[in-house]
Parts: C-alpha cells; sequence; structure tokens
C-alpha cells in the first residue's frame, strides 16, 4: 500500500437515522462511519463528520441538524425529509469552503446524480446495501436524462456486493469493513457458559428459526438477541418464533459494568430453558456475550453485502458457523475461524467440531483482514489518488483557493 498524503481534509457526510456514537444497538452503517472516521483519525488525517449534533465521534464533528430521526423504520413525513434536506444542505455549506479534499457519503446518491448536491470536489460513497435494493435501476428510469458524473466513486464492502453492482455501476474499490480488535474482550480458551449466540435485526433473511432448529437439534442452549422493526413482516415473523422461544427477558436496562457477567448473564445462562431471547443489546454488552459464546450463529437466507456481526464475533475470539450465502465466504475461513455451510443439518454436526477452531485464529484474522487501520488506510489511499488527479486537472492552489472561497454558505458551527 503505497503512502498517502501527509494530511487528507476528509468530509463524510453521515446518515442521520441514529445519531453516529460508539455506543449503541442496532446501527450497522453507523458504526462504520465511526469506525472510519477513527481509523483516518489515528493516522493521523483531518476527518470532519458532517452528522446530527447528537453523535460523539473521534474526530471533528460538524452538527448539521440538532438530533437524529431516531430510527431506520419511519414513516415519510414532511419533517422527516425537512431534516435530510437540512442536513445535506449545511454539510454541502461545509464541503464547499474550500478545505476539504474529498466528500464520503453513504446515502442519497440520488442527490449527488441530479445535480442538488455537487461540492466541487471527488466524492466517494459507500455502497452499504445489496446491488438489488440499491435504488439505482428506479433512479435511472425516472430520470434518463441524468448525467453521469465524473467525481462520484463507488466502494463495495465485499467482491460479492461488487459483483451485484457489476451492471448498475463502475466500483472503484473493494474495502472491507473493520473494527478495533482492542475494544473487543478476547477469550483464549472458551469458557464454562456453553451456550450458542445468534444477534441481528429479527427478520426471516437473518434465518433466527434455522438457529432456534440447529440449537434444538443439537441439544445446546442459544440465546437469540436483536431488535424487532415495526414492519408487518418481522413482528409476524417474531410472533411465529415466539412458540419455539422457552423464555424471554430484556436485559436491555442493565447497566454493563465489571459485574454484567455475575450479575446479568449467569443467572440467565444457569437456567433450564433452551432458547432464550434478551431483546436488542447495546454495544457494550453484546461483546459480553460474544465473548463468551462457543460460537455465532448465522444462518442467514440472502446474499448479505457485508456481516458485521462475523467479523464482531471472530474479534472477540468466538468461531462462526454460517450458511454459504453473499459475502460469508469472502469473511470466514471454513475449518479455521469458522464453518462454512449449505443446510442445517450441515451446521447441526459442525455444533460438535466447534472446538476443533483455534479462537486465537479467529482474532487474528480480523487482526489482518479487518481492522479499523487496514480498512482506514485503504480509503485513505483512494482518498489520495482522487485528490490527486482532481488538483491535476485544476487550475493552480492560488486560483482555486480564490474560486473554492467564492462557493462558502454559512452552515452551522462545528460542535
Amino acid at each position: 500500500m503505497r503512502a498517502t498524503r501527509k494530511r487528507l481534509n476528509v468530509l463524510h457526510v453521515a446518515t442521520i437515522n441514529k445519531p453516529i456514537t460508539s455506543h449503541m444497538g442496532y446501527g450497522p452503517i453507523e458504526t462504520v462511519i465511526y469506525n472510519i472516521d477513527k481509523g483516518l483519525t489515528t493516522l493521523g488525517h483531518r476527518s470532519i463528520v458532517a452528522c446530527s449534533s447528537d453523535s460523539a465521534v473521534t474526530g471533528q464533528k460538524y452538527g448539521t441538524v440538532p438530533r437524529s430521526l431516531g430510527d431506520y423504520l419511519r414513516e415519510d413525513t414532511r419533517e422527516g425529509r425537512a431534516s435530510v434536506d437540512r442536513h445535506l444542505a449545511n454539510a454541502l455549506a461545509r464541503a464547499r469552503r474550500g478545505d476539504i479534499d474529498v466528500v464520503h457519503m453513504h446515502e442519497w446518491f440520488e442527490y449527488v446524480c441530479d445535480g442538488r448536491f455537487d461540492p466541487g470536489v471527488p466524492i466517494v460513497t459507500t455502497l452499504h446495501v445489496s446491488g438489488l435494493h440499491s435504488g439505482i435501476e428506479e433512479f435511472r428510469a425516472m430520470h434518463p436524462d441524468a448525467p453521469n458524473v465524473p467525481s462520484l466513486h463507488y466502494v463495495a464492502i465485499s467482491e460479492f456486493q461488487r459483483r451485484q453492482y457489476a451492471h448498475l455501476i463502475p466500483v472503484a474499490k473493494t474495502i472491507p469493513h473493520g473494527l478495533d480488535t482492542n475494544e473487543y474482550p478476547f477469550n483464549e480458551r472458551p469458557d464454562s457458559a456453553d451456550y450458542l449466540f445468534n444477534i441481528g435485526r429479527i427478520t426471516w433473511v437473518k434465518g433466527q428459526d434455522s438457529a432456534i432448529d440447529v440449537a434444538k437439534k443439537s441439544g445446546s442452549k442459544l440465546i437469540l438477541a436483536g431488535c424487532v422493526q415495526e414492519k408487518a413482516g418481522d413482528k409476524a415473523y417474531f410472533e411465529r418464533l415466539g412458540k419455539s422461544i422457552d423464555f424471554v427477558v430484556d436485559v436491555g436496562r442493565h447497566p454493563v459494568d465489571r459485574s454484567y457477567y455475575e450479575d446479568v448473564m449467569k443467572p440467565i445462562l444457569s437456567r433450564n430453558e433452551l432458547i432464550v431471547y434478551i431483546g436488542e443489546l447495546s454495544t457494550a454488552a453484546k461483546k459480553y456475550w460474544f465473548r463468551h459464546a462457543r460460537a455465532t450463529l448465522f444462518p442467514i437466507r440472502w446474499g448479505e453485502p457485508f456481516g458485521m456481526v462475523l467479523i464482531e464475533s471472530m474479534a472477540s475470539g468466538t468461531p462462526i458457523l454460517a450458511f454459504r450465502e453473499g459475502s460469508v465466504p469472502e469473511i470466514v475461513i471454513d475449518g479455521v475461524t469458522g464453518f462454512v455451510v449449505d443446510s442445517a443439518g450441515a451446521m447441526i454436526r459442525a455444533v460438535e467440531r466447534i472446538e476443533h477452531i483455534d479462537r486465537r485464529n479467529c482474532r487474528r484474522h480480523v487482526n489482518e483482514y479487518f481492522s479499523v487501520g487496514r480498512m482506514a488506510e485503504s480509503y485513505a489511499e483512494l482518498y489520495a489518488e482522487l485528490a490527486d488527479a482532481a488538483d491535476l486537472s485544476e487550475a493552480p492552489a492560488s486560483a482555486r483557493s480564490v474560486s473554492r472561497g467564492s462557493l462558502h454558505i454559512q452552515g452551522i458551527d462545528a460542535l
């Protein structure tokens, strides 16, 4: 990996569904934005995050709206659309001050493609969703005359996802997500807490019913965790799951401190019930449940572009039992950091082989391929290439400074 510029100035245009913080329940995109910002700041770059003011980031926070919208699933209201427009308008104003090398976006490609969001510098957009649900084909059908935007550069988060987008858009680079393993306590050897773990949004494509089937047929205790969104299909699915769940307890109200295992986990694990649902977990709480689990089950039914659960579990030393779907084979090394299988029957048989996996290999694999440092370095390399190319095609620095300065629009002061 070649050396990048001495210091890059990057503006992240964050999503505003939830605040960008290190402590949240379900917030996969927000977690990625937080980690990229942290990684870039650690590398010495100037990372500015345009986000809701209830966020807490490692780099510089630039508040665009007072608070986040509160959740991924919400009604499409006039107030919500106004918040998004205000967020993007203030982010654009910040981008046009003249001191930004690259803008990094995570949503709203349509604002760029139809010209509403034009910062005058290269834009990197991370593709967080499946190519089947990107909205790109629908946008093109509605806007057939929309021009190509040469300043817009897409990044895939797995090779599987990149192939999904191959017929839609050019993808500049594939950069897998990363995390800071120092923030994940690690058990080198499995402890006496003999349970399987499954965490994720409760929905059919995540396969919680298969996880229950595997646990029951292997005679294993299963801890289920995850949020149930206000979607009719998800609520109906959870209701069906309820017939197979033996015990329900919401652990979200319990503080996560040094006594969490003894006070919260141990009483639950000592019960006789086999299938236990514990609700949505905070970032701090799920690290405990990952760390002490025998294995994490990942029986998905769809082409998941990336699974943060996979690297979070392995960072904790906990092996993965997963179906061969989506990006799973790129992330889990079959027989080394877990087992990648093709059926529930094969997953049941794999439960008997969990102890063959060296937990140190799980941690080592994440450190080598899915660290926050590696992710940040890959993004920094792309930013530098794009910024250098933009510099070559623009006017001299003195003229460029005056030109960009004239675009300044008053935004909300950085908080």
